[in-house]
């Protein structure tokens, strides 16, 4: 079994190396966008708890449920946010699924609330 193992992991590598003479397609420059799109407002959804929570816990389980997470860190605290979501009525789904999830592992003392996605700096 361990030399199946070991012969199947070579020649996956073995492939890897194949058409690197092949130069790769530059990304075209992204098209600038309207000024109104850059100024709409994103939402997300802040997850956080009353008691301290390590911040890889709280995205582990995230991650886990199938929510895609990031953390912001502001005035020295980390933020875990899921998202950025395009609208308040996005947000309020994506709240609801997020309680729910919470509700059924039994994950007490962490709450979800509906907030503004921070801006890149």
């Amino acid at each position: 079994m361990r030399k199946l193992a070991w012969v199947i992991a070579v020649l996956a590598l073995a492939g890897c190396g194949e058409g690197r003479d092949v130069e790769a397609p530059k990304p075209k420059p992204a098209a600038t966008s309207t000024p109104s799109a850059a100024a709409a407002p994103q939402w997300a959804v802040e997850v956080r708890g009353e008691t301290p929570q390590a911040v890889s816990d709280l995205t582990g389980w995230l991650i886990e449920h199938s929510f895609m997470s990031t953390v912001v860190r502001e005035d020295g605290k980390d933020r875990v946010l899921v998202g950025p979501l395009s609208s308040k009525a996005e947000a309020e789904a994506k709240q609801e699924q997020v309680t729910a999830a919470l509700v059924r592992a039994k994950k007490r003392n962490i709450e979800a609330l509906v907030v503004d996605f921070p801006p890149a700096r």
